[in-house]
């Protein structure tokens, strides 16, 4: 006969959940008992399963983020789009983001509207920490190109406002 040989590699794993047996640690303090077919009483063998929800959003970060940023999957982001505006107190700009965000709603996407008055740098690192799988930044550009860019996590891309919906619509 043959011997078998196996070759051990290393390999990575996440666990989401786990299994445990605690025979009857809990069920001697408690008297809990059942009778078996004779009519015999044992006491009752436990175990613990469970998927935690934490564990879950942890691995799901763990498989499609990168190192500086979340990219929730659609299924488990918060909002389905996040509309950026870099209009540094110009209302035309803040007027397009509101207006963008306004049909994306009427779409029947969820929406976070970032409208603060904060640096690009500072607004740019909280969506990468919210993880929206789309994001759409409304801002003056100095040539001629669109005024928005819609990111998803995979590429960014300039399109005019009045294409921007539709962009999102089609990555949703």
């Amino acid at each position: 006969m043959r011997a078998v040989r196996w070759r051990l590699q290393f390999q990575t794993a996440i666990e989401i959940g786990h299994i445990f047996k605690l025979g009857t640690r809990y069920t001697a303090s408690l008297g809990a008992t059942f009778l078996d077919e004779e009519g015999k009483e044992h006491l009752i063998v436990m175990g613990s399963y469970g998927i935690g929800p934490g564990r879950v959003l942890a691995t799901a970060i763990e498989q499609t983020g990168t190192e500086s940023a979340i990219a929730w999957p659609a299924e488990l982001a918060p909002y389905d789009v996040e509309v950026v505006s870099l209009h540094a107190g110009n209302e035309e700009i803040l007027a397009h983001a509101e207006q963008l965000a306004a049909e994306l709603e009427a779409a029947g996407l969820d929406v976070l509207l970032d409208d603060r008055d904060a640096r690009p740098g500072e607004k740019f690192a909280d969506a990468d920490l919210i993880g929206a799988p789309i994001r759409v930044t409304s801002a003056r550009r100095r040539s001629r190109t669109a005024p928005s860019t819609v990111r998803n996590h995979a590429s960014d891309e300039r399109v005019p406002l009045a294409e921007a919906a539709a962009r999102v619509g089609a990555l949703h």
